[in-house]
Parts: C-alpha cells; structure tokens; sequence
C-alpha cells in the first residue's frame, strides 16, 4: 500500500464521523448516534483536518499518477475549507456560535434512514429509535454551544424544528405498520423528544440574538477560492451583471415572439406574459390533490428518459433509480421549490436519488407544463441524479467525499438549455425558454445576493436590475432583487434568502458553474482534436464529464486534457 493510499483511507475516517454525513454516504457506523453539536468536537474535527493535511504535505505529487494527482488537489482543497469553515469568525465568533440546527441534525438523517434505506426495517427502527433516545442531550449540547445566533436563522430553526413531531407521527406509524418490538419503547422516546424540544424552542427563543450576519470580503474571498473558483468578488459581480443583460435581453426578445403568438395586447409585460403562460399550462390535479402534481413529474420523468435514449445522448446506466417526493415540513422553510438528495455513494446496490418537491397553493405556478420538464431535466436524468448516481461509482474514495457545486450547478443549468436546442419542447419550445429564462435569471440574481450577504457590501446588489435597495434590512433588499429578477412569489422568496444565508458560496456557484461548463463545452468543441461531429462531440463530453467523478469544473478541465480532448494551458 503506497502512502497516498494510507492517506485516502484516513481521509475516509476522518470525514465519517459525523453520523448524518455518514447516512448519506452510506455508511452504517454510526447508525444510532446524533451529531455532537459541541464546540469542543468542531475543535478535535479541525485538529485532525490540519494533521491529515501535514500527512498530505508530505507526499510527494510529482510520484503520483495523474489520477491520484487529481486526488491530492481535491483532498487539499477539501481539508482546507473543513479548517476554514469551523474557525474563521465574524461578530467575533464561529458560525457554530451563531447558528442553530437542531431541526437539521436531529431530522436529516432519520428522514433518510426512514426513507431511503434499502436495509430491513427492523434495522433503520432501532438506529432511528435510539437517535430519538439522545434528543435531549443533544438539545442541551446545543444549546450550551449557542452564543447571539443569528435572529434569521433562530427563525429559521423554530420553523423546522416544529415540523419534526410530524416525522416523529410517521416513523411511530411505520414501527406499527411493521409490528416492530420496539414500538412501545419508540413512543416513550418520541415523547420525551418532544418534551425537549418545546424546552428548546423556549430557551432558544429567550436568547439574545444579532441581525449582524456578514462576514466580510477577506472571508467572502476565502470560501469562493475553497469551493474551489478562480476568481475574484469583483470578477464573479461583473459575470452575474453581463448574464442577467444577455438574459434579460432573450426575455425581450421572446416576449415579442409570444405576445404576437398569443394575440396579447403589445404592451403586454414580461409579467403579465408569464402569468398568461402559467395558466394557459396550468398542470392538471385529475383529483384535486397536490400529489397529483407529483404524478405529472414521474410522467415526465419517463418521457425524458425515453428521448434521450432514443438518440443515445447520455450514458445512463441500469442499476439507478429515483424517489419524487413532496418536501417534508421540516424541510420546506429551507427548500424553496425542489432539491435532490443524492445516492449514498458508499452503498452497494441501486444508485437511488430522492426528488423534494416544494407544493402548496400559492406555489402551484411554480409547477405547470412548461416548467416540469425543466424541473425533470434539471433534478432527474440528465441531470444531478445521473451526474450524482454515475459520480458514486467512482473509485476514488477522495471524489466520493467531494461536494462540489459549480461542477453539479453547472452540468444541470447548462443541460436547461442543451435539451431546448435539440427540440426537447416541440412547438413550445420559445414558451418553456422564455419560462425558463426567467426563472434561471435567479443564478444571476443569486450571485449578486451571495456577495452581499457574505461581504456586506450592498454594491453587489447593482447589477443592473430597477428595484429598490435602500433598505437597511439586507433581507429586504436582497429580496426586492431576487423578486424583480425572477417574479418568485413572496414565499419562494423569502425560502430562497434563508438557504443563501447559511450556504455561503453555493448560490454563486450556479452560475459561475454555468459559465465555466458552456466554456469547457466550447473549448472542446473548438479544439475537435479529431474532427467529429457535433452530435459525437456531445456525447464523448458527457461521457467524459459523468464519469470523472466529483470535483470543480476547474479540476476537471485538466481531465480533458489529460485524455487529449484539449491541449492544456
């Protein structure tokens, strides 16, 4: 066993031992632990991080293959941004200080293990039943480590967090169904929980809190370079600027198209258009019910499979599979319209993704016959379940650990559009582009928000869009943007704004990946080293672009190269 090899294994350890990231990986070590949510841990996971990365120092990496160079970069990088998001401090303290999850550590990875887990009941109702046992504790834990949270996100952790009793009813349903031994032991758990988390809800509700939630531009600087971009705030301000005219102007210009189609007045705005166009494709509830909206995706799951497969444009392998499924209330207040969990990568089996979807009344335009296909392309195949289900097989331990969001924000954003170009939509296709051009300027819009709510410096909200921004409540101005940009009704928006404050750096990443996967895209397609055709292009890129594995786009640009596909530099 070569070092790097030693390497990768403790690398492994080292990134298992938080018992929810080991649900979604899938790995059963910790089957019936919660996450410690002391500072005390933070500070031993950070001390291991910097001696994992003097062992990776000392590696020699001109030694390696390209392969393992590969993986020594990512490691690098992955070490570093696991040190620099548990210490860095703003308001003088950790984000762990400042911010509450009790709604996420006690339900994310019961959730999963309850429904998506392909093991015997009797198994997933022991782990979940003993993680109900340590709620108390772990509230307590919590609590002790909370220091002036962040009001938005007390906010937000009160509003999850009551949603919790519901999924507790579920799994205390199921363990019956099953006629599970444990049942009884199950309920008196489930009780105490609850009794805890009203204690909770008390205590975290009397805390002082800030309304202060920035970090600076030094630190704002420092994530976008962990996530593993190249470029500066000021570069990434000026892409979303450049984006949201070009977008905005293709908005116009199928405006006019779509007026003169539908024999609208010709003063008809973009919005007025979109709402016509929502209820003109309004989707069909056969029986009233907003679970009909989830049948009308797995339809369209199905067509697009059977398009793609027709013309052989993806590699789809057989063993996958994927569960479409409305977002849990303990969830909704953090996932504004759909979101995808994706195959535990340390699993054996089918390769099985979960598809959320947000559904309520006020959010039904969100969902019509123009948008579910996006939606599918987007969340399904060809999208982050096949990129994520295909990224699981790889054999490098290093890559299935990875998380990186411009390499899977830019696959999908740029799939939005591949699929339109090759007449995916027939006769609708200037409907589902002008639909989903407004809908994708919110990657533009994002960028500009992430940067504020990072650094604080209300000029990244200027780009270039009539709104007003005077307002001192940066969640008020962010949102007067997001709002003109995308038409999102207020609950979308303000769902929206909760993910970008504490996923700092990932909302940029959709359209910095974009703009970097329709780069490598174009290079490709320019250097032709061996004079294919467009279709044949195509597919070689997504055969190449699946099969690497995770990492940032710009890591995997040196994998084309490598392969001959681009001359480096």
């Amino acid at each position: 066993m070569t070092s790097f090899d030693s390497f990768e294994k403790a690398y492994h350890a080292h990134f298992t031992t938080d018992p929810n990231r080991c649900v979604f990986l899938g790995v059963t070590t910790r089957d019936g632990e919660l996450p410690d949510p002391s500072l005390g841990w933070a500070a031993r996971q950070a001390d291991e991080a910097r001696n994992l990365l003097q062992t990776l120092d000392g590696i020699n990496r001109d030694e390696l293959s390209f392969e393992q160079q590969l993986d020594w970069d990512l490691a690098h990088l992955g070490l570093r941004a696991e040190i620099h998001g548990l210490t860095f401090e703003f308001n003088r303290r950790t984000t762990l200080h400042q911010m509450p999850t009790a709604a996420d550590d006690i339900g994310d990875g019961m959730f999963m293990l309850f429904i998506n887990d392909p093991r015997p009941a009797a198994i997933r109702l022991e782990a979940i039943s003993q993680r109900i046992s340590k709620v108390p504790a772990y509230l307590d834990a919590l609590v002790a480590r909370l220091d002036t949270p962040v009001q938005r996100w007390v906010t937000m952790d009160l509003e999850k967090v009551a949603g919790l009793p519901t999924l507790f009813s579920s799994i205390v349903q199921w363990a019956e169904t099953e006629s599970w031994p444990g049942a009884a032991e199950l309920q008196s758990r489930v009780q105490a929980a609850e009794k805890a988390l009203e204690q909770y809800k008390g205590a975290l509700s009397a805390m002082p809190t800030t309304d202060q939630l920035h970090v600076g531009a030094a630190v704002a600087q420092s994530i976008v370079a962990l996530c593993g971009i190249d470029m500066s705030l000021d570069e990434l301000h000026a892409m979303a600027v450049e984006f949201l005219a070009r977008t905005r102007n293709e908005i116009d210009r199928l405006r006019d198209v779509l007026v003169a189609k539908y024999d609208l007045a010709p003063d008809t705005s973009v919005a007025d258009l979109h709402t016509h166009l929502n209820k003109q494709f309004a989707v069909s509830l056969p029986t009233g019910q907003l679970s009909d909206v989830l049948d009308r995706y797995q339809a369209e799951r199905r067509r697009i499979l059977a398009y793609i497969a027709e013309r052989d444009l993806f590699p789809v392998f057989a063993d996958q599979d994927m569960k479409v499924m409305q977002t849990p209330s303990f969830m909704e207040p953090s996932i504004p319209a759909g979101a995808m969990m994706p195959p535990a990568p340390f699993r054996t089996g089918t390769r099985t993704s979960l598809v959320y979807l947000t559904l309520s009344q006020e959010l039904l335009d969100e969902h019509t016959e123009l948008s579910i296909p996006n939606m599918m392309i987007h969340e399904g195949i060809p999208g982050h379940h096949l990129q994520l289900a295909t990224a699981s097989l790889h054999p490098s331990l290093v890559r299935r650990h990875c998380s990186a969001n411009d390499h899977a924000e830019g696959w999908t954003t740029m799939l939005e559009d591949f699929m339109l170009d090759l007449g995916y939509m027939g006769d609708l296709t200037d409907e589902a582009r002008f639909c989903g051009k407004r809908d994708i300027s919110r990657i533009g819009a994002r960028v500009a928000i992430d940067l504020f709510l990072m650094s604080g410096e209300k000029r990244f909200l200027d780009v270039g869009v009539d709104c007003d921004l005077s307002s001192d409540d940066p969640f008020e101005a962010a949102g007067n943007l997001l709002h003109a940009v995308t038409g999102f009704v207020p609950g979308r928006v303000q769902a929206e704004l909760n993910w970008y404050s504490q996923e700092r750096g990932y909302p940029l990443s959709y359209l910095t990946g974009n703009t970097l996967v329709w780069g490598l895209k174009r290079d490709l397609e320019a250097a032709n080293v061996d004079g294919s055709d467009a279709m044949t292009l195509a597919r070689r890129f997504h055969r190449t672009y699946l099969e690497s594995g995770n990492m940032p786009v710009r890591f995997l640009r040196t994998v084309f190269e490598n392969q001959g596909q681009l001359r480096a530099g």
